[in-house]
């Protein structure tokens, strides 16, 4: 069982800061959702989970052991809208390149990943012919392909209508209950964030994290400060 720490991270892109003393912890077999308004830092953070940026301060821990060689312990699914959904291949197609620039076979087939999604009958489907639920679906067992323990997702549920979204959460949830880490960033405040074990509210700084009902009194509690209703 794996799990992943930050501690006190910062970040800044030149000299506009994005991070401020960040510190959460992702335990095994739950299901996290990472909240805040655009420009919040959500998607640098999870890059910083996965190694692909280095933090100007502070440090990412794995099992208390340091992020740096243990990187395949994490997979990132990238947002949506990184993917050319007109590219000409099929669905088998994309999920298959989850494999590319990886050091260590993979655990699960293209099969195997395109069940655990529910998407067994779309193997043969092209990309451009595929719904939005469907592309994040499709995107999810790409990433599944990777044998990791800790799984961040940036932003799964954009634009989702809420059927779909409630389906694709349903799925992730299922992969949480399997023993995995999972975590979502998102910008729904709504009461799809009672799906989740722990929310993470995020704004440059923490500023809520706990269960959905911890994180809404602190929340609530930041904005009675700041309105001086307590006074």
């Amino acid at each position: 069982m794996v799990d992943l720490r930050a501690e006190n991270l910062s970040f800044a892109y030149e000299s506009q800061s994005v991070l401020e003393d960040v510190s959460i912890a992702l335990l095994p077999g739950t299901l996290t959702a990472l909240v805040g308004p655009n420009g919040a830092g959500k998607s640098t953070l999870l890059r910083l989970l996965k190694g692909e940026n280095q933090p100007h301060k502070g440090k990412v821990t794995i099992n208390g052991k340091s992020l740096t060689g243990n990187c395949d312990q994490v997979a990132l699914m990238p947002q949506r809208t990184s993917i050319n959904w007109n590219f000409p291949i099929t669905v088998e197609g994309l999920v298959e390149l989850g494999r590319v620039n990886y050091s260590q076979p993979t655990c699960c087939d293209i099969a195997a990943c395109l069940q655990r999604v529910g998407i067994s009958e779309l193997a043969e489907r092209r990309l451009d012919s595929l719904s939005g639920g469907q592309q994040q679906r499709t995107l999810l067992a790409k990433t599944l392909m990777r044998p990791a323990s800790i799984y961040l997702l940036d932003e799964p549920c954009s634009s989702l209508d809420p059927p779909t979204r409630e389906q694709f959460l349903r799925i992730v949830r299922q992969l949480a209950d399997s023993g995995l880490t999972v975590f979502v960033s998102s910008h729904d405040w709504g009461k799809s964030l009672n799906t989740y074990d722990k929310v993470v509210a995020l704004d440059k700084r923490v500023l809520g994290f706990g269960s959905p009902e911890e994180v809404q009194e602190q929340l609530d509690s930041i904005t009675c400060m700041g309105n001086h209703c307590c006074d």
